[in-house]
């Protein structure tokens, strides 16, 4: 019986738990510190921890950040 539901061929990936991930975006990590995105941008851009670009994405290594983020008093 057809209920209607189209993939189109694509199949939905899972990556597993957030746990598992391996870099943060820069919304991720200014709503982990409940900064601004632009302060986010300026963090990144002071070279406290590892990131990475994909074009034109930003991404931070999430075991650097976490390390860093450890180690502020």
């Amino acid at each position: 019986m057809d209920t209607g539901n189209k993939t189109n061929g694509a199949s939905a990936i899972s990556f597993g738990n957030e746990s598992d991930k391996r870099t943060y975006t820069v919304m991720e990590v200014a709503v982990l510190l409940r900064i601004s995105r632009t302060k986010a941008y300026e963090l990144c851009n002071q070279e406290l921890f590892r990131t990475i670009r994909i074009g034109r994405a930003l991404r931070i290594s999430k075991s650097s950040f976490d390390e860093w983020l450890d180690n502020q008093t």
